[in-house]
């Protein structure tokens, strides 16, 4: 009776750490744009008073996209190492840094090194946070948690819109320099918050958890090998898994379809219908809403209706992802595209929510920081590729309908990626029984 009341004490700590824990974390990351897309913002106004080059432009857009990938590549461990925490706290405080060191740059040159930097210090948050979570929450509850803290990432950009039309309104005589400086106070603030929310490893407290049979073995091989090998081992277990490269090019994929939604759906309105979306309330609350509640809800449903099988919610998402992009060039008025484009958002973004989930499965709570980088650095490299790839169609074709053929081609390549992984998982599923 004594132990069953010690357990049930235990549990109930356990859960109200883990609710602070992804509170925090999400709370958080909500704020983290406001100093990555802030560029994007800022460099109309750059360009006038710096006298940018197209190149310039240019190389600012993209330069945070790779470094962020790099960064990836190599945090999500280093976070694990070091202590995630910590490691989050620091890439925090760095991407603020550089921030207000931008805001004070006159030369083109150092103001690219500074933002390339702010691309890996922007790396050392995502993954390392995916294994933080991962240590509270029990494998029945993980999508809810990585979807959970992933739409909080889907509302910073209304965040980061509020922050710099509120910059604009009431500090325009900062002019663009302002948009590195205050927005980012705003996360300055809700860094002391995750600080004093979060905790890291519930096993190091002593505190109860629940984990199936499955996952704990898999946990307990990742630590005796962690505890035998060197610290690149995490990659060896991972990349060797040919599941685990699926996901990378499923990531990838849904990179590749989502910046190009992004980018080029406004394009196509603003010059074949005179509709200019981007400007109005598509970049400020529709596409963020959705990309919300798609990322919340779907992998959410993966706990809940395909008993973790993740693979069916891609399925699911890629195809009626396809299914938005055939209906873009149908709809030719404001609210018509407004919904598909809300819907498309839903899906496109739900799937990200769910590589998340993946990561934590496939990782454990050993090895999730680890995972979710490299998800992260295929995610990246695939957005990196959308922004040429789709360019090199337009300008050689000049034709609309080869632009979206291709983005569908993408949610089609993601549908039958995940048909394949999907079999695999109920091939090792029968064996197991």
């Amino acid at each position: 009776m004594k132990n069953t009341k010690v357990i049930q004490v235990k549990s109930l700590e356990s859960k109200k750490y883990a609710w602070f824990t992804l509170m925090g974390f999400s709370l958080m990351y909500a704020f983290v744009y406001n100093g990555r897309f802030n560029m994007e913002l800022a460099l109309p106004l750059m360009s006038k008073e710096l006298n940018l080059t197209k190149g310039d432009m240019e190389i600012l857009t993209v330069i945070l996209y790779w470094t962020y990938a790099i960064g990836n590549f190599v945090n999500g461990r280093l976070g694990e190492i070091f202590g995630c925490k910590r490691f989050i706290m620091a890439g925090v405080l760095l991407t603020i840094l550089t921030n207000w060191f931008v805001s004070m740059s006159t030369s083109i040159k150092i103001i690219i090194i500074l933002w390339g930097m702010n691309g890996f210090f922007q790396s050392m948050i995502w993954a390392p946070g995916i294994s933080l979570i991962a240590q509270w929450w029990s494998s029945e509850k993980r999508g809810f948690a990585a979807g959970f803290a992933h739409g909080f990432s889907g509302m910073g950009h209304i965040i980061l819109w509020l922050s710099t039309m509120a910059t604009t309104c009431m500090f325009p005589q900062y002019g663009w320099r302002g948009f590195f400086v205050i927005p980012v106070i705003s996360l300055w603030i809700m860094s002391f918050v995750y600080w004093m929310m979060s905790k890291e490893k519930s096993i190091a407290m002593n505190l109860w958890d629940e984990e199936d049979e499955k996952s704990r073995k898999k946990e307990e091989a990742y630590k005796i090998i962690s505890l035998k090998e060197n610290k690149i081992v995490p990659y060896k277990c991972l990349l060797k898994q040919w599941q685990f490269c699926i996901w990378c090019v499923i990531s990838a994929l849904a990179s590749i379809a989502r910046y190009g939604l992004l980018t080029w759906i406004p394009l196509y309105y603003a010059q074949k219908v005179h509709m200019p979306i981007k400007t109005g309330i598509f970049s400020t609350l529709v596409l963020p809403m959705g990309m919300a509640l798609g990322t919340f809800i779907v992998p959410w449903t993966t706990d809940r209706i395909f008993s973790r099988n993740r693979a069916e919610a891609i399925i699911i998402c890629g195809a009626m992802s396809a299914l938005m992009v055939f209906i873009f060039p149908s709809m030719m008025t404001s609210t018509t595209a407004i919904i598909t484009i809300f819907w498309s958002g839903f899906f496109l973004y739900g799937i990200n929510g769910v590589i998340w989930a993946y990561s934590i499965d496939v990782g454990t709570r050993v090895f999730a920081g680890t995972a979710a980088g490299i998800l992260d650095w295929a995610a990246y490299m695939g957005a990196a590729v959308e922004a040429m790839l789709f360019r090199y169609i337009l300008n050689n074709t000049n034709s609309w309908a080869y632009v979206f053929a291709a983005i569908a081609m993408m949610c089609m390549l993601m549908v039958i990626l995940g048909i394949i992984v999907m079999k695999q998982d109920h091939l090792e599923y029968e064996e197991e029984k």
